[in-house]
């Protein structure tokens, strides 16, 4: 038995779902559909191989499908990180340009073609998709030469790729894109119409259906799929002397990181130690992605592992991990700017604000309470009181417990004054919306400083 046909075996024995699963509740989603772009294919050679790739796709009821057609230098699909930025910037203005929810990107190289996917939020919205722009699927040039011959198995596997890129609008999106992952992998399980591709493709398949599986899993929001994915992504890994290009297993390890990371969300058992099996895999994937080469995919896991550090700190109650959490934002905020992601580098601030506060609360330290009033103050340059009145009224609330533990700590009257008048700007805009738990709160606050002041 030759290794594809490991992998088909593999394949036939993931978890099926019954046939009726399949057709549940489809009728509530009927007029849903989503946008996809396939755009211009960058080729050596003259064929219609995007063009043919949009007719398959859209053969499924569920994606409305267009061929973009735009000529742009080969070089630009490069994927190396002199690049990367204007392939982001050309794929941002063609999504704005057509409303697409998802662009698929494809490159020829002699007798094969690469698919990247590509969506508006790509690296700031992680928890909704999966798929990073530089995960890439190899495919047979010449399959698309003659789509009759194109393998059900392998559209099934793009099918599923899309909608694990999609970022959903809506609760109901999420929900009928889960429905379509679920119908994915089933038809996946039941069809060994790929198992004859060359083997120097299975690493990109293996890798591609855990992502697949990793984006049902989440939207379930189950940990019982963690066994199958992991085996997935590891049989990847196993295989990575097929790997070309070393940002691919740097891919893999961070699809294993994003499957620790869903699973401490998910399980009761042991979540510290999925905790720290996540840190380690997207340390591991940022050795491959580092901030000097791939910026935005080391940026977000920055990000990612700020949160499980702290969530860590909240599990464990070691305060290095606290530490960490604010140098992961710290490089995070290196790479989002205010200028081009206003609302992720907004989300930075004020989680920069919140770790900073405790650990400033906890060690007594006045500096560092005082750098995360700079950190709140910096969010409300996108939060405002006009556009974001309750979010705003947060704010201030944060920054006036802040002020009052400076005050306890000995740093005069001043703070308690300050504070004092962070919690009436609060209480202002929660009596305006008629917020009478939060309205409780900041007054219990604004008791406690008067007495300080009295």
């Amino acid at each position: 038995m030759n290794f594809l046909d490991k992998i088909s075996n593999f394949i036939k024995g993931l978890p099926r779902f019954k046939k009726e699963e399949q057709s549940q509740n489809f009728e509530a989603y009927k007029t849903t559909s989503f946008k996809i772009c396939v755009v211009e294919f960058a080729d050596n050679v003259e064929n219609d191989s995007g063009k043919e790739l949009a007719k398959l796709l859209g053969q499924a009821e569920y994606f409305q499908t267009f061929y973009y057609e735009e000529p742009f230098a080969q070089s630009l699909l490069s994927l190396e990180s002199r690049t990367i930025f204007d392939l982001i910037d050309k794929g941002q203005s063609i999504l704005e340009r057509t409303g697409a929810d998802v662009i698929i990107w494809g490159q020829r190289t002699e007798d094969q073609i690469r698919l990247n996917f590509q969506t508006m939020q790509q690296y700031e919205v992680g928890d909704k998709s999966f798929v990073s722009l530089l995960d890439s699927l190899f495919i047979p040039a010449a399959i698309l030469e003659t789509p009759i011959m194109f393998p059900p198995a392998l559209l099934s596997l793009i099918n599923g790729a899309v909608l694990s890129a999609l970022t959903p609008k809506s609760k109901e999106e999420q929900i009928y894109r889960k429905y379509l992952l679920k119908k994915t992998i089933y038809h996946l399980s039941q069809d060994d119409s790929a198992k004859h591709l060359p083997e120097k493709y299975v690493p990109y398949i293996l890798n591609f259906l855990g992502i697949i599986y990793l984006s049902y899993a989440y939207d379930e929001g189950s940990g019982r799929n963690f066994k199958t994915i992991n085996n997935l992504l590891n049989a990847a890994l196993k295989h990575q002397d097929l790997i070309t290009n070393p940002i691919h297993l740097g891919c893999i390890y961070y699809h294993i990181g994003q499957l620790y990371d869903s699973a401490s969300l998910y399980t009761t058992r042991n979540p510290t130690g999925y905790m720290r099996g996540a840190i380690s895999y997207y340390q591991q994937a940022q050795k491959y992605l580092s901030k000097y080469t791939y910026a935005y995919n080391y940026g977000y896991i920055c990000f990612k592992l700020s949160n499980l550090f702290y969530c860590y700190w909240k599990q464990k109650g070691e305060l290095q991990a606290l530490r960490d959490a604010v140098f992961q934002l710290r490089e995070a905020e290196k790479v989002y700017s205010f200028a081009s992601f206003p609302n992720f580098w907004s989300e930075i601030q004020g989680r920069l604000g919140q770790t900073l506060a405790l650990l400033g609360s906890i060690t007594k330290n006045d500096e560092i309470s005082e750098v995360a009033i700079t950190a709140f103050r910096n969010q409300q340059k996108v939060i405002t009181e006009r556009r974001a009145p309750l979010a705003w009224a947060k704010i201030q609330e944060n920054i006036g417990d802040i002020h009052y533990q400076l005050g306890q700590n000995g740093g005069g009257r001043s703070h308690f004054e300050e504070a004092l008048e962070y919690f009436h700007d609060a209480l202002y805009i929660y009596e305006n919306m008629g917020q009478t738990q939060r309205i409780k709160s900041v007054k219990t606050s604004i008791a406690k400083t008067q007495q300080q002041l009295a």
